[in-house]
C-alpha cells in the first residue's frame, strides 16, 4: 500500500526522469547532478520503511487458528484407546475427552458424564456450557441456543467431566474453520496490483482513500502543468542559456522535472506516516496498541462502535452483588475477584453486615458445595492478582465468602464424603460434608443435636425451592416453607433476574447419619442424590453479575455526544443484554427496548438473512443484538458499512474475528483476547476497556485535524512554488531555485513545522463534533480556496522580493537573457536567489503558525504547541546552515 499510492508513483517517475535526463546531459559524469533523483528515492524509501516498521504484525489470524488445538488426543482405534496427533483424526473417529483437553474437531457426543465445555472463544460467553449425549426436544418459546447441547466444537476446552464423541467435521469444515474462511474472504486468495504489490483497495481506510483521491487530483494537475510548460518552452525555443547548443526540448524536460518537484507534495506521504506513527506511540499511553498505521485516524472517523459485552463493556468477572438469606436482603459491594475490596451490607444500609448469622451460614454452605478456589498469583507482568480457579459461576461465592472473613481453607474443616456434580438434568450440585458442634460455624446457623453430616444443594432457584420444606429465619430458628413463601421468594428471584443477575439458591439438610449405606457399592450416584436432597432447608439466594466497567457508562454518553452510535452485540440472552445495555447507557430511558433491542434470530427468520434493504433498516436503529453468532456479527458490520457509516468493531473471541476483519477498524482485547482476534484486528486495547476506545476516538480526531492542517500548509506552499516557477518561465526570469533547493525547502525547512502541525492538540470541543462523512475528502472546497489564496499571497511577496534582488545584484537586469550576458553572472544570480530563498523560509515559517487553526487567529495561544517552537528553531538552523556553510551553500 505504501508503494502504490498515486503520489508515491509520481515521485518515483519524477526521480527516474531526473536521473535519465541528467545522465544524457553535459554533467553526466558529475555525481551531484543525480542528487535530485536520489533524494526523491530516499523520500519514498523512508516513507515505506516507517510505515512497514510500525505495521509489523505480531501474528497472523489464520495461523493462530491452526494452533488452537493440542498436539495429541486419545481416540478409539481397533477397540483400544490410543494417542494420536491431532492432524491425523478424521471424520468417524471416536475421541475420548477429559478435563483440560481441547476438542480436536467438531464432534457429536455419544457419552457425556458431567461434561462441560468453555465456548468463550467461539461464542464470547464466559459461562461453561453443560453438554449431553441425549437429544432433547425443543420446548415451544424456548430461546435458541448458540450451540447444540449434543455437540462439542474444535478449539474449545473441556472444563469438567468425561466424554466421548464421534467426529463429524475436521479442518476448514469445522465451525472454527468456517470462521477462518470468513476471515480470508470469499475468494480466499491474495490479489495483486502494480505487477507484484498486494491489492489492498478492498479494505483501505477512509484516510487512505482520501489521500489517494487527493494524490490523483494533484498528480493530474501536475502532469497538465508540466506538459503545458514543456510545450510552451519547446514552441518558443527556450534553451539553456548556460549551454546554448543543447536542444530546447532537453532543457524544458529539466524545467518540467523542476516544476513537477514543486507541484508534487513530496512531504504529504512522509508527514502523514510520521504523524500517524507519533499517534501510535501516544496511543500506548492510553492503553491502545496500534497494529495498522492508518487505524489511528480511522477510529477518529468512526460513526458506529459495535462492542462485545463480556470483558469490554463489563468486567468479564462474575461478581456477587446481591444476597437473600434468613428473610433479609443484602447488597454486596466491590467488583472483580479482590476480596479485600467491598463488603456485605443490608439493603438500604452502609453498615458492614458480614457477621450476620444468615450471611455467614449462606456463604459457608455455598462454599461447601463449591470446587473453586481463590488465591493470589503473579500475572504475566509479575503483579500479584487474586485469581479464581474452577467454575466461573462459583467464583463470586468464594470471593464473597472471603469478604465476610471465611478463611481460604475453611472447606477443609468439613471433610466431604459425597459429591454429585451439576448436570443439565439435575440443575443442581449436591455435596455431603461432615460437621460437628451445635452450629454450622461460630455465629452461624444452629444445628440440631446429633448432627454429623450436612447435605448442601446449590443450583437453579426454582428446582431448589421446590425441594425445600423449611427455611432459615433471621433469629436462627427454622420455619415451614409454605407455598405462599415460595411464591414470595420466587418474586425476589424474578427481581434479581430482571436486573440481569444470575441467581443460585442454597439449601441444606442437617443429618445425624447418611440416608444410604455407604458400604453398598451397588447404590448409584443418582440414588444417593435422591436420598440426600429430601427435606431441604432453604438457606438463601446469591445473585451475581458481570458488572459494567468503571467509566463505561460515562464513555458511552461521551460517544453519544460525539455523534457516535454505540451498538452492543452479544451472545447473551435478550433480557440480560437489555439490562446490561441500560446499565451502561447504551439504552436510555427514552429508548423502547422492543424497538432498540432484538434477538439475532430476527435477522434470519427462515434460516436466510434478510435482504439488504430490510437488514439496513433494522441495523440502522437497533442498539442491542442478542444471541449473536459469528455470521450475524459479520452481516451487521456489512450492513452498517453499506449505509455509508464508518464501523468500529470490538471483540476478543474467535467468533469475533470475521467481524473484526470486515470492520473499518477492528479493535481486539489485549488481556482476554484470543490470538485469532488480535491477528484480525487493527488495534488492541491492552486494558480491555471500552473507555480506551472513546479516548482513542478523541485522539484520532485530533490527528486527522492535524493532518488536514499540515496538508493545507504543504499544499499552499507547493501552489506558491508552482506559481513562482510558472511566472519565471513565462516572463523569462531565471528560475529562482533548483529542484534540489525545492526539496531542501520541503524536507528540511517545511517538514519539521508540518510534523508539528500533525501533533497539534485537538480543539477543546472536538468530541462534540459530528463524525465526518466517510466520503468527505481530506481537503474541502473552502480549504482549496484558502490554499490558492495563500499561495497567491506568498507568490506575490516572494516574486516581488526576487525581482528587487535581481535588479539590485544584477545591475538592474531581471530577464534571464540579459543576466546571462553579465560578467560573473553566476555569483550575482545566486545572491538574488539566496535572498528569495531566505524570504521564502521566513514566510513559510509564519504561514506554519497561521495554519495551526482554521478558525482562531495566529496569536491565539501562539505558544500552545511546544513542538512548533522546536520545529521553527530547527528550520531556521537548517536555513542558515545551508546559506552560510561553504560546501552546502555552494552545492545548493
Amino acid at each position: 500500500m505504501q508503494l502504490t499510492s498515486f503520489i508515491i508513483i509520481l515521485l518515483m517517475v519524477a526521480a527516474v526522469a531526473s536521473i535519465l535526463v541528467n545522465a544524457t546531459g553535459p554533467d553526466a559524469a558529475d555525481p551531484l547532478s543525480y542528487t535530485t533523483g536520489i533524494a526523491i528515492g530516499i523520500i519514498v524509501l523512508i516513507n515505506a520503511g516507517i510505515a512497514a516498521w510500525t505495521e509489523h504484525k505480531a501474528g497472523d489470524a489464520l495461523e493462530a487458528l491452526s494452533k488452537m488445538t493440542q498436539a495429541n488426543i486419545y481416540v478409539v482405534r481397533d477397540g483400544k484407546e490410543v494417542q494420536v496427533p491431532v492432524p491425523s483424526v478424521v471424520a468417524g473417529d471416536i475421541v475420548v475427552l477429559g478435563t483440560g483437553d481441547v476438542v480436536p474437531a467438531d464432534l457429536r457426543l455419544i457419552e457425556a458424564k458431567d461434561f462441560k465445555v468453555s465456548e468463550m472463544a467461539l461464542t464470547g460467553e464466559p459461562d461453561d456450557v453443560a453438554k449431553t449425549s441425549k437429544v432433547k426436544e425443543k420446548k415451544d418459546g424456548a430461546p435458541e441456543k448458540l450451540t447444540p447441547e449434543t455437540m462439542a466444537f474444535s478449539g474449545c476446552s473441556i472444563t469438567s467431566g468425561l466424554g466421548r464423541g464421534l467426529i463429524t467435521d475436521t479442518g476448514m469444515n469445522t465451525r472454527i474453520g468456517r470462521i477462518a474462511k470468513l476471515i480470508a474472504g470469499e475468494d480466499g486468495g491474495t490479489k495483486t496490483t502494480c505487477f507484484c504489490f498486494p491489492d489492498t483497495s478492498g479494505n483501505q481506510t477512509p484516510l487512505q482513500q482520501n489521500l489517494n483521491k487527493l494524490g490523483a487530483r494533484i498528480g493530474v494537475l501536475a502532469i497538465v502543468i508540466c506538459v503545458g510548460i514543456f510545450i510552451i518552452g519547446w514552441v518558443t525555443d527556450r534553451k539553456d542559456p548556460s549551454n546554448p547548443e543543447s536542444a530546447a526540448w532537453l532543457y524544458m524536460i529539466l524545467v518540467s522535472v523542476t516544476l513537477a518537484v514543486a507541484a508534487i507534495p513530496e512531504g504529504i506521504p512522509l508527514c502523514v506516516t510520521i504523524s500517524l506513527s507519533i499517534g501510535c506511540s501516544e496511543m500506548v499511553n492510553q492503553e491502545v496498541l496500534v497494529r495498522k498505521l492508518a487505524a489511528v485516524e480511522t477510529l477518529g472517523s468512526a460513526s458506529v462502535i459495535c462492542s462485545d459485552k463480556t470483558g469490554t463493556l463489563t468486567e468479564g468477572k462474575m461478581t456477587m452483588v446481591g444476597m437473600y438469606t434468613a428473610g433479609v436482603t443484602y447488597d454486596v459491594t466491590g467488583k472483580g475477584f479482590d476480596p479485600e475490596v467491598g463488603q456485605v451490607q443490608r439493603s438500604g444500609s452502609n453498615t458492614n453486615s458480614g457477621k450476620d448469622m444468615g450471611v455467614k451460614s449462606n456463604l459457608l454452605a455455598a462454599i461447601l458445595c463449591c470446587n473453586t478456589t481463590l488465591s493470589k498469583e503473579k500475572d504475566e507482568d509479575g503483579v500479584m492478582k487474586w485469581t479464581p480457579k474452577g467454575n466461573s459461576s462459583e467464583a463470586p461465592i468464594v470471593v464473597a465468602a472471603r469478604k465476610v472473613g471465611l478463611s481460604e481453607t475453611i472447606a477443609n474443616e468439613y471433610p466431604r464424603v459425597l459429591e454429585v456434580p451439576f448436570s443439565s438434568s439435575r440443575k443442581m450440585m449436591l455435596t455431603v460434608s461432615q460437621v460437628k458442634g451445635t452450629e454450622i460455624c461460630p455465629g452461624g446457623m444452629p444445628l440440631p443435636a446429633g448432627t454429623n453430616y450436612l447435605a448442601v444443594c446449590k443450583g437453579a432457584p426454582n428446582y431448589i425451592i421446590d425441594l425445600c420444606s423449611e427455611q432459615l429465619k433471621e433469629d436462627g430458628s427454622v420455619a415451614k416453607l409454605t407455598e405462599d413463601d415460595k411464591k414470595d421468594i420466587l418474586k425476589i428471584v424474578d427481581g434479581y433476574s430482571a436486573r440481569a443477575l444470575r441467581v443460585l439458591a442454597i439449601a441444606a439438610r442437617p443429618m445425624s447419619s447418611l440416608p444410604y449405606d455407604e458400604n453398598n457399592e451397588d447404590i448409584s450416584t443418582d440414588q444417593k442424590f435422591e436420598a440426600c436432597r429430601k427435606q431441604l432447608r432453604l438457606i438463601g439466594l446469591v445473585a451475581s453479575i458481570d458488572p459494567e466497567r468503571d467509566g463505561v457508562p460515562d464513555s458511552v454518553l461521551a460517544a453519544r455526544g460525539a455523534g457516535i452510535r454505540v451498538v452492543m452485540i452479544t451472545g447473551d440472552y435478550l433480557l440480560t443484554a437489555i439490562a446490561i445495555a441500560k446499565n451502561v447507557n447504551i439504552l436510555q430511558p427514552c429508548d423502547d427496548p422492543d424497538v432498540s433491542a432484538v434477538d439475532c434470530a430476527c435477522l434470519r427468520p427462515d434460516g436466510e438473512y434478510l435482504d439488504s434493504r430490510e437488514m439496513d433498516k433494522l441495523t440502522g436503529s437497533v442498539r442491542v443484538f442478542a444471541r449473536a453468532k459469528p455470521e450475524d456479527k459479520l452481516e451487521i458490520v456489512k450492513s452498517i458499512q453499506r449505509q455509508g457509516q464508518v464501523a468500529a468493531m470490538t471483540g476478543d473471541g474467535v467468533n469475533d474475528a470475521p467481524a473484526l476483519n470486515q470492520a473499518d477498524i477492528g479493535v481486539a482485547m489485549g488481556i482476554q483476547g484470543t490470538e485469532v482476534a488480535k491477528g484480525a484486528s487493527d488495534m488492541i486495547l491492552t486494558d480491555d476497556n471500552f473507555c480506551s476506545i472513546v479516548a482513542a476516538v478523541e485522539k484520532g480526531r485530533a490527528i486527522y485535524a492535524g493532518i488536514q492542517k499540515f496538508v493545507a500548509f504543504i499544499m499552499s506552499v507547493h501552489i506558491a512554488e508552482v506559481m513562482q516557477i510558472f511566472i519565471c518561465i513565462v516572463v523569462g526570469i531565471p528560475v529562482m531555485r533548483t529542484p534540489l533547493q525545492i526539496l531542501f525547502l520541503i524536507l528540511v525547512t517545511d517538514l519539521p513545522p508540518s510534523i508539528a502541525l500533525g501533533v497539534e492538540p485537538g480543539e477543546a470541543n472536538i468530541l462534540k463534533m459530528r463524525p465526518r462523512p466517510k466520503e468527505e475528502p481530506i481537503v474541502l472546497a473552502w480549504m482549496w480556496l484558502a490554499m490558492i489564496m495563500n499561495g497567491m499571497v506568498l507568490t506575490t511577496v516572494i516574486v516581488a522580493v526576487y525581482l528587487i534582488s535581481l535588479m539590485h545584484y544584477c545591475e538592474g537586469e531581471f530577464l534571464q537573457a540579459n543576466i546571462y550576458l553579465l560578467n560573473d553572472y553566476e555569483t550575482k544570480l545566486s545572491q538574488a536567489q539566496t535572498v528569495a530563498f531566505i524570504s521564502l523560509v521566513w514566510s513559510e515559517n509564519i504561514r506554519a503558525y497561521i495554519s495551526r487553526s482554521f478558525t482562531n487567529p495566529m496569536w491565539h495561544d501562539i505558544l500552545g504547541n511546544k513542538e512548533m517552537q522546536k520545529a521553527i528553531v530547527l528550520a531556521q538552523i537548517c536555513l542558515y546552515a545551508a546559506v552560510l556553510i561553504p560546501y552546502l551553500s555552494d552545492t545548493s
